[in-house]
């Protein structure tokens, strides 16, 4: 099963954040958050700890990270690597990107992969994605109603609202790991996901959106 964990793409505003760590102004994840979503693979390239595979991206139209004020955040371009961000942040502030896990996160990522990836130019076909807000979401299932249809093969786009705190982003990470298990387990998919997802919103107490998407 292929998953896009659109997790926090395009929080904050113009931010991606790829799965890997923060979004825009307001969005930090800290190490310990990362550590959960790496479980099911968040931010991650290839095969995650779980046995899922699973890619992330941003939908904005740039990298937001937090500055020194919320009015003024380090906005890069997606061609900017993680090593380049870090560089530049720990010449600015070190103490201060230090002490909000910025640096921490930019260490991590740019050990996994050069740069981050942006959905909206990405070829690659998914079973699943995933995101953590209505507006990603929305702008997860306009990019799919532009696209040019080849195969038509299917993909279920399902929000999860995650608040955006530290407390609930750990949270939203086993939640999220526990619906692509229950996803993963169905004998048929496609018939069997409102019944499934009717099962989770019941035991997580969450509200979902589901929508299926054509390739």
């Amino acid at each position: 099963m292929a998953i896009c964990e659109h997790i926090i793409g395009g929080r904050g505003g113009q931010g991606e954040w790829d799965g890997e760590g923060a979004g825009g102004g307001r969005d930090v994840r800290e190490g310990e958050e990362r550590g959960r979503r790496e479980e099911l693979g968040g931010g991650m390239r290839g095969e995650s700890k779980k046995g899922f595979c699973v890619r992330s991206f941003g939908t904005g139209n740039q990298v937001k990270l937090p500055g020194p004020a919320l009015d003024k955040p380090n906005i890069y371009d997606f061609n900017t690597t993680y090593d380049e961000m870090y560089k530049d942040l720990h010449r600015k502030d070190p103490e201060l990107y230090t002490q909000n896990g910025i640096l921490h996160m930019l260490d991590r990522n740019r050990r996994i992969k050069p740069r981050p990836e942006r959905f909206q130019a990405c070829k690659d076909k998914f079973d699943i994605i995933v995101t953590c807000e209505e507006r990603v979401y929305d702008q997860v299932i306009e990019d799919f109603e532009s696209r040019v249809k080849e195969d038509m093969q299917p993909v279920h786009i399902i929000n999860i609202d995650i608040q955006d705190n530290h407390e609930e982003a750990t949270l939203g990470a086993f939640l999220i790991l526990d619906l692509v298990t229950m996803l993963q387990d169905s004998e048929d998919l496609d018939n069997e996901i409102d019944e499934i997802l009717q099962d989770f919103e019941g035991k997580s107490n969450r509200s979902v959106l589901h929508t299926l998407g054509f390739y």
